[in-house]
């Protein structure tokens, strides 16, 4: 059976979640995770079902891709499709050819698992090494501290006060209390707990959101934040040890979390919380022909 390229839509995002949570375990990781499309999801399902990308066999999803940004295609693979040459060379295919509305023309990235052979033949294809990420990981198999700081867990009624404390985490951040609800509404939020830790006077000042993908399976931070104006007090690692503790209640097997090798600060920080640096991974580019 031939592979086929499709956009689930709105009404089948719920169905594609619900795969790639099949495929995250401890051992490998994946590259796309349930919790990355509930991160999406901030920009209503619509958009979402629109990033979004699958490639399947006889009816079964073999490949998940997400738009992150126009330029950047982040894919997942079913574990046992890994090395499966037809479906790696169907997304080479889809992902090379600008008219097959995945990647524009011109400079685009693609991170892919490592050990995927769609990696390799990207490499073949001309594709470059790109940018360095460092993963991190922590067994949730043993009990984890107290993280030493008021933590709640954040519901619709404190939207705006999360969202603020983000936006002062990061440069740039156009995260807003609406796209709070927005994220909330989406079906992996199912399965998620936004945090926020409070200091002495009781302000919040470090944020984090994290995602299960079910029972002994792999749970993703996606995004942590510590207010510019309260760093260098440990609330970063702080809500790290609460983002653990809150994925072992939900049932998850470890926490993991991926940042750029160059963001020191927060590969740190992550070590500090008790997270393993494993080895860094590379996405991939194609130049502007």
């Amino acid at each position: 059976m031939a592979i086929e390229m499709s956009r689930p839509g709105v009404d089948g995002l719920g169905d594609t979640v619900r795969v790639l949570a099949q495929w995250q375990h401890d051992g490998g990781l994946v590259q796309v995770h349930p919790g990355d499309v509930g991160w999406f999801w901030r920009f209503g399902a619509e958009r979402t079902a629109e990033a979004t990308r699958t490639w399947s066999r006889a009816g079964e999803v073999l490949a998940v891709g997400l738009l992150d940004g126009a330029e950047l295609l982040r894919l997942a693979f079913a574990p046992e499709a890994l090395q499966d040459e037809e479906l790696a060379q169907q997304v080479v295919d889809d992902v090379s050819a600008h008219e097959r509305s995945v990647l524009p023309e011109g400079k685009v990235y693609v991170e892919a698992p490592m050990g995927a052979l769609v990696q390799d033949l990207l490499f073949k294809d001309g594709w470059e090494s790109g940018e360095a990420w460092t993963p991190l990981r922590r067994d949730l198999g043993a009990p984890v501290p107290d993280p030493g700081v008021h933590v709640e867990v954040i519901g619709p009624e404190q939207a705006q006060e999360w969202a603020a404390v983000l936006r002062a985490s990061f440069d740039g951040s156009t995260f807003t209390g609406e796209r709070w609800h927005a994220m909330a509404a989406g079906a992996p939020f199912a399965d998620a707990r936004c945090l926020a830790a409070r200091n002495e006077e009781g302000e919040a000042v470090a944020v984090v959101t994290v995602w299960s993908a079910g029972e002994g399976k792999l749970g993703l931070i996606e995004p942590m934040g510590v207010h510019r104006a309260h760093r260098g007090h440990g609330y970063g690692r702080a809500i790290t040890v609460a983002a653990a503790r809150a994925l072992q209640e939900l049932g998850s097997s470890s926490v993991v979390v991926c940042c750029p090798s160059s963001n020191v600060a927060a590969v740190a920080t992550y070590r500090s919380a008790g997270l393993e640096q494993l080895p860094e991974r590379r996405d991939l580019y194609r130049n502007a022909s």
